[in-house]
């Protein structure tokens, strides 16, 4: 093969490839899932080889996809690096930041005013991530994740040690005073977590609870804790995030550790801008002392 294949192919490849979808890969790249799908045939044939499995309701890689995928993301982070170098970063482009919707309300939303305060001159933009899918070095200068820290090419710095425990509104938490009374209430499960209800009723010794309560199961821990603060139920939950909430109570004083935790992420590759690097520092000067309670 004499030459590469267009621009335009690679980038439907790698955004179709790391989101699993051309529909939203066309929304990321600003076109119809078509041209997406039209463009991915191209370079198919131009390469001579499938990088994907059409299922009828979603997509796979193929080895050759897989395999390629990495190296296609490592050229593409060259090119922005060294286009950078080159030509610098547009003064007015905003410091992205990523993390979950619940950790933007309730850990970012007390904290960043302090940081405008002190940078005005810094623009943010923050962007929404449900699922571990969704993260990734692209469109993101910094990011807020939780695991066990592990990402390949990506800087990781703990926000400190992890606790869940059981929180839910006020009035309700007034009713419980130990775990079998949690037998009269709803259980609402945040799901995509290692840690979870199951592992809390082990924990403190009343395992059989599991089948005697309620569930109600939502895919994200900003539902589970909205739900809990109206009264209908009991949520499991992270301690930093209902530090700073007056709706929620803890309804069991009865902390259980996670190895899963939050972690402050940005990609090694490329070279971080100065007000993104401001952010990140800004940040990392409150991660351990305070656990980022203040």
């Amino acid at each position: 093969m004499s030459a590469l294949p267009p621009l335009i192919w690679l980038q439907a490849f790698e955004s179709a490839a790391r989101t699993l979808s051309f529909t939203a890969a066309g929304q990321e790249l600003g076109v119809t899932q078509a041209a997406i799908s039209q463009r991915v045939r191209l370079l198919e044939d131009r390469l001579g080889q499938r990088l994907f499995v059409r299922h009828p309701r979603s997509l796979s890689l193929t080895p050759a996809g897989q395999a390629w995928l990495p190296s296609l993301q490592d050229g593409f982070a060259r090119l922005t690096e060294g286009t950078r170098e080159v030509f610098g970063d547009a003064s007015d482009a905003p410091v992205t930041l990523r993390t979950t919707p619940v950790v933007q309300q309730n850990w970012l939303a007390p904290r960043l005013p302090a940081f405008r305060r002190q940078h005005p001159e810094v623009a943010l933009r923050l962007v929404s991530a449900i699922w571990p899918d969704d993260f990734g070095p692209e469109g993101a200068d910094l990011e807020i994740r939780y695991g066990e820290g592990a990402w390949p090419g990506m800087e990781a710095l703990p926000l400190g040690g992890e606790t869940l425990l059981p929180v839910c509104a006020p009035a309700l938490a007034e009713t419980i005073a130990r775990p079998e009374d949690l037998a009269a209430h709803t259980l609402l499960h945040a799901a995509g977590f290692a840690v979870g209800w199951p592992s809390w009723l082990d924990a403190v010794g009343a395992p059989a609870l599991s089948s005697r309560c309620a569930p109600l199961i939502c895919d994200t821990q900003t539902m589970t804790l909205a739900l809990a603060a109206q009264g209908e139920g009991v949520a499991l939950t992270h301690h930093r995030l209902v530090e700073h909430r007056q709706d929620l109570a803890i309804a069991l004083d009865r902390p259980i550790e996670s190895d899963e935790g939050f972690w402050l992420v940005r990609p090694v590759r490329p070279r971080a801008q100065p007000e993104a690097a401001l952010l990140w520092d800004w940040l990392k000067d409150r991660l351990g002392a305070s656990s980022l309670g203040e």
